[in-house]
């Protein structure tokens, strides 16, 4: 084992660099894991809720458009695509042909539905339930698990608003025959106007966020590592320019005034702590030099005198 005592100058400000550097590193690392993961987050949300909208305006379009205008049909027929829902998800589905929106599910998760493919799970109705708990229910979002791994979710309150809805899901003695033929009488049947039926749930695999969010901190500790690669490099070149040739330099003038070259001189190049040692070498070995010469008068002065002997 490397005692600290027996490194360099150098060696030892670059390991005090480098310990700096691992720690910051790692604390760096966890702060920006958060602060990334909830970027990420906002970022698909943001998508999503863009998305959602859009999925809010096509139920719009069908429900204020379409079905007026095969309001006559209806009336002794059922057609799938006057139904605001489904119009809803056979648009999402051509969106989910781009590979930007490929990852992403939606879903009108229902507690009572008409086609069962749009019955809640247990998930699900958990958070119907919260909405039909609250008086002014707003989104919410966050992770689940399911069979097919982790997922990230937005989920908005469905709430039936229009008198429309209940023509296929009021009373069953009003719903259109071929719609109870096409869907059966069991399921989908007793809605009420302003009542919370489901969730609008748009998911995306969790991974997709937590690989956003790994991408960003790996490409930021790239550059931290890199910046400080080039700091610790710097200081070592300033600090050996600087400090250590100068120590260096009077390491030797100093080895050689002590073996009697009192004439050595230690050179001054900076005015800063560096310079004023060498300053106060300098001085010192003036007055070394000054010492010699007295001792060296006095004991010429002994010999001429006769009283000084070896």
């Amino acid at each position: 084992m490397i005692k600290l005592n027996n490194l360099r100058l150098g060696q030892k400000f670059t390991l005090l660099l480098v310990l700096v550097f691992l720690a910051g590193i790692v604390a760096s690392g966890v702060a920006l894991s958060t602060v990334l993961n909830r970027s990420a987050q906002a970022q698909v949300t943001t998508k999503a809720l863009m998305l959602m909208e859009t999925m809010n305006s096509v139920r719009e379009y069908t429900s204020s458009q379409v079905q007026p205008e095969l309001e006559a049909r209806l009336a002794s027929e059922f057609l799938p695509e006057t139904v605001p829902a489904y119009s809803a998800r056979e648009v999402f589905e051509t969106f989910r042909a781009n590979p930007a929106y490929g990852d992403f599910f939606y879903k009108e998760a229902t507690l009572n539905p008409t086609n069962l493919r749009d019955k809640a799970d247990e998930f699900e109705t958990v958070i119907v339930e919260n909405f039909r708990a609250q008086d002014d229910p707003g989104e919410v979002s966050g992770f689940r698990t399911t069979p097919a791994g982790k997922l990230f979710y937005i989920a908005r309150p469905i709430r039936i608003e229009q008198e429309s809805c209940l023509q296929c899901h009021g009373s069953l003695e009003e719903a259109p025959a071929s719609l109870i033929d096409r869907y059966g009488s069991a399921n989908g049947f007793g809605w009420t106007l302003n009542e919370i039926v489901g969730a609008q749930v748009i998911s995306v695999p969790a991974e997709t966020v937590l690989q956003n969010a790994r991408q960003s901190l790996l490409l930021t500790l790239g550059i931290f590592v890199v910046v400080f690669a080039i700091a610790i490099f710097l200081v070592n070149l300033w600090l050996k320019r600087f400090v250590v040739r100068p120590l260096n330099r009077m390491a030797r003038v100093a080895e050689a005034v002590s073996t009697g070259d009192t004439d050595a001189e230690f050179n001054q190049t900076s005015n800063d702590e560096v310079g004023q040692l060498a300053q106060s070498f300098n001085r010192m070995r003036m007055s070394l030099q000054m010492a010699m010469r007295r001792l060296e008068r006095y004991r010429e002065g002994r010999r001429s005198s006769g009283n000084f002997s070896e």
